[in-house]
């Protein structure tokens, strides 16, 4: 049965611990965890272990950064490397899956004047491989996995759809670097989310889900049973984080949504 985990930032509590609480009191089993960079990850490690060995949940973590892997700067770049090879081996020895990351994030769109991004698409797949490969040795090493998650064209120029992601793991050729399938972006960019997932299927290691307009599951029109089925044909068994915007204070709308997807999971 697939987990259903809700994000770190929509709980409160002064300690994981609670957090996990008030998690489980509105019907998740398990919470994804944001993190930031300049080593406050890493710097979280005593707090994290305590909350594991308290038997909190925590199979993945999604990055917050202020600059990603495929940065045009190469410090920042690198700096984000680093970030993320520090949050994959924590992950690790809090014995959870992985970590994702998108190529950036509001950093460039082909949408939005102007227009032509100051690097040509032969260097953006360079660079991009040269992350991801990095990232995805260090995974394996570990026995976690880096997930890399299309961002819709407004807000990443680099990789939108889930076909641009498998197409870098393919140039990478590890097993370690998987997909991160969002369904707010997916309702963007795929045609027929569907059939894309399916396409997709041997290479998504983890998902994502909120609604349409990117409130919580339940509040916009995506079809959740074909969602619910999809998975299931794809026989993905992994976690799936509810990573939304709320359309009413969390400790309403956010109880419907694990029975919600259950429901067709």
């Amino acid at each position: 049965m697939n987990t259903v985990c809700v994000q770190e930032q929509v709980l409160w509590g002064d300690s994981l611990e609670r957090k996990w609480e008030l998690a489980q009191s509105w019907g998740f089993d398990g919470i994804e965890l944001r993190a930031q960079g300049d080593g406050a990850f890493a710097a979280r490690l005593p707090e994290l272990r305590r909350a594991a060995a308290n038997g909190v949940n925590m199979p993945t973590v999604c990055v917050e950064m202020s600059h990603f892997i495929g940065a045009f700067d190469d410090d920042l770049r690198r700096d984000a490397v680093a970030q993320l090879s520090d949050q994959l081996r924590v992950m690790a020895i809090l014995g959870g899956r992985g970590a994702m990351t998108p190529a950036s994030w509001g950093m460039f769109s082909r949408r939005l004047p102007p227009f032509e991004p100051p690097r040509t698409p032969e260097a953006d797949t360079a660079v991009m491989v040269d992350s991801l490969g990095r990232l995805g040795e260090i995974a394996a090493a570990e026995g976690v996995a880096l997930f890399l998650e299309p961002l819709n064209r407004y807000e990443d120029h680099m990789v939108n759809s889930l076909a641009d992601a498998i197409r870098l793991i393919q140039l990478v050729g590890l097993d370690s670097v998987r997909v991160a399938a969002d369904t707010y972006h997916m309702n963007i960019e795929e045609a027929d989310p569907a059939a894309s997932l399916i396409a997709a299927g041997p290479y998504i290691g983890h998902i994502q889900s909120s609604d349409s307009n990117r409130l919580e599951p339940g509040a916009g029109h995506i079809d959740w049973a074909l969602f619910g089925a999809t998975v299931q044909a794809i026989g993905y068994e992994g976690a799936i984080a509810v990573e939304s915007r709320l359309s009413g204070p969390a400790e309403e709308v956010l109880p419907s949504v694990p029975p919600l997807l259950r429901r067709y999971l």
